[in-house]
């Protein structure tokens, strides 16, 4: 997202929110978050030193209400949006632009987890499959060595570790779903996420086999 807010029009668009009324900080984080339908929201840390400095400026003033700094627009302010208009209007459109390749993006890694995990449990159900029908190895268990004299059939793994091992794979999806919705993550990261889970699954599968 900081591509979209580069060369101050993030706080272009503070100066907007804050031209519809007075607001404290929490409430332009909402506010952003709402525009960007959940999809990103900026920091604490982000917006309050970003407003500081807008005051410091002369752009924007500040009153304590409840505890809380209400911010509010000066003239300054609005001459500046006055002057920014078409930057405002381009603004609004890369703001969309974004939101839609977000939006994609989130679904990518989500399917892509999705399918993941699909072929974990698949994994798992076969190695379970294998585990109960394969002659016993050399410690006992059915991974395909030639039975020993006199060994002990090959127990299945038990079910409740199929079991955690599934629900463990589900909150990995949930968790993911989450987080890509959350759009807090670049989408560099995001990428990287799916690599990383691919490589994951190949050394569960080695695991099973």
């Amino acid at each position: 997202m900081s591509a979209v807010f580069s060369h101050g029009r993030l706080r272009l668009y503070l100066l907007k929110l804050l031209a519809d009324g007075p607001r404290h900080g929490y409430e332009l984080i909402r506010l952003l978050e709402n525009r960007f339908h959940g999809l990103y929201a900026p920091s604490a840390g982000t917006i309050y030193p970003r407003l500081q400095r807008m005051e410091a400026d002369g752009l924007i003033t500040h009153t304590a209400v409840g505890g809380r700094k209400v911010y509010e627009i000066t003239d300054a302010g609005r001459a500046e949006i006055d002057q920014r208009q078409a930057e405002l209007v381009s603004l609004e459109a890369d703001i969309n632009a974004s939101l839609a390749d977000l939006s994609t993006l989130a679904d990518e890694v989500e399917q892509g987890v999705r399918g993941s995990v699909r072929d974990l449990k698949k994994e798992l159900r076969e190695a379970t499959r294998q585990a109960r029908s394969a002659p016993p190895g050399p410690s006992g268990f059915g991974w395909g060595y030639p039975p020993r004299p006199g060994a002990a059939k090959p127990s299945a793994p038990p079910a409740d570790v199929v079991t955690e091992l599934e629900d463990k794979a589900a909150q990995l999806l949930a968790e993911v779903r989450r987080l890509a919705r959350a759009g807090r993550a670049s989408q560099e990261t995001m990428r990287a996420t799916l690599v990383v889970l691919d490589g994951a699954i190949d050394q569960v599968r080695r695991l099973l086999r």
